[in-house]
């Protein structure tokens, strides 16, 4: 990839293990375990026991453990974002190269950016935004004053145009050959905004963040909400079938976990067979997300990938063995991450958009 000559490159993470915490044979099967969903039932770590062959206490004290090791970001609700009516989209931002930092922290503060990295590229800001639905300013207005505010060069938007995939699970019991093997693959995504309520909103604002680990760890929520553990058990279930709620699962740091590389591959592919390739993309295990997005002059690339590893070879060897097997890709690319700014959960429903909408717009 061509880069301009006042570009810095960042340098790739490529350590092995980077900051990976050792975890022993139980310690992966329980947390490919917590990833995968936790049961929307009363005692949670009971279910879980059963299927790691461990006791209730000892799976409730090793996930413990896990939090305080920061091997486990959290345990939470996975809301979606678009059915709440947020507006959403990967943004791709050319920043002083020689002073990132600044730039980070300008866009870091705005409360819906969840994730921003710095990537080995022209464009070297990736962060994903998100703006209430009642938002003054929107996406659009929103950008205008982060572009400013930083002294972006250019701004790309990048909206789902096609959701194929979302499913942050690293699999800690599997080795590169399964991470690179196709699965089942499955139809897109729905990603229009869903029908919800006051009571689905106070429902998100009890217990999104972490939820407690303790045996009944939906009863805090429960009794902030006036109700019982089983009527919010129920309403969860019922918010999963509305596709408000996705899952509740442990969220991982990654490095800690031993995944000390991320790759996003970006592919040119057929535009006639767009949603047939990435059916097939995303159907890869070492494929977290998968999207179709817009296209512009100075980027060709539809389809995004990314690939999580315990090593660059190991995104490396994901991604070619998507090259190698799925037909219909003209050209690609993988960018690589070198310094994670910021990842989080978004928190809904809160003043924290509007207060900064009034600090930096004055609407």
């Amino acid at each position: 990839m061509a880069t301009s000559d006042k570009t810095a490159i960042p340098k790739v993470r490529s350590r092995k293990d980077g900051a990976a915490v050792p975890l022993d044979e139980t310690d992966k099967r329980l947390l490919d375990l917590l990833q995968g969903s936790f049961p929307l039932v009363p005692r949670p770590y009971a279910e879980i026991a059963v299927a790691a062959g461990l006791t209730e206490d000892e799976v409730i004290a090793r996930t413990d453990r896990l939090v305080q090791d920061r091997i486990i970001r959290q345990v939470t609700p996975i809301y979606d974002t678009r059915a709440f009516g947020y507006g959403s989209m990967l943004v791709a931002a050319k920043v002083d190269p020689e002073n990132p930092w600044r730039s980070a922290k300008i866009i870091n503060a705005h409360p819906g950016v969840s994730h921003n990295y710095l990537r080995n590229h022209d464009f070297n800001m990736w962060f994903t935004l998100a703006v209430e639905e009642d938002s003054r300013l929107g996406l659009q207005g929103t950008l205008d004053v982060l572009q400013e505010l930083t002294g972006a060069e250019s701004i790309r938007q990048l909206p789902t145009l096609q959701l194929f995939k979302i499913r942050m699970d690293l699999q800690l019991s599997g080795d590169t050959k399964s991470l690179a093997t196709a699965g089942e693959a499955v139809a897109p995504a729905e990603t229009e905004r869903q029908a919800y309520d006051e009571f689905d909103k106070k429902v998100v604002r009890a217990t999104q963040g972490d939820l407690p680990v303790i045996a009944e760890p939906f009863a805090p929520a429960a009794e902030e909400l006036g109700i019982s553990v089983a009527a919010l058990l129920e309403h969860l279930e019922g918010m999963t079938e509305r596709k408000l709620l996705r899952r509740v699962a442990a969220i991982l740091f990654h490095r800690r976990a031993g995944f000390s590389a991320n790759g996003m591959g970006v592919w040119q592919v057929d535009p006639d067979r767009i949603e047939e390739i990435g059916i097939r993309m995303a159907a890869y295990r070492g494929i977290s997300h998968c999207y179709q997005r817009p296209t512009y002059a100075d980027w060709k690339y539809q389809v995004f990938t990314m690939a999580h590893g315990r090593s660059k070879e190991e995104c490396d060897a994901i991604l070619d063995a998507i090259a190698d097997e799925v037909d219909g890709i003209e050209d690609r690319a993988t960018l690589y991450s070198s310094t994670e700014f910021k990842k989080i959960r978004l928190l809904y429903f809160t003043e924290a958009f509007r207060a900064w909408e009034h600090e930096h717009a004055g609407v």
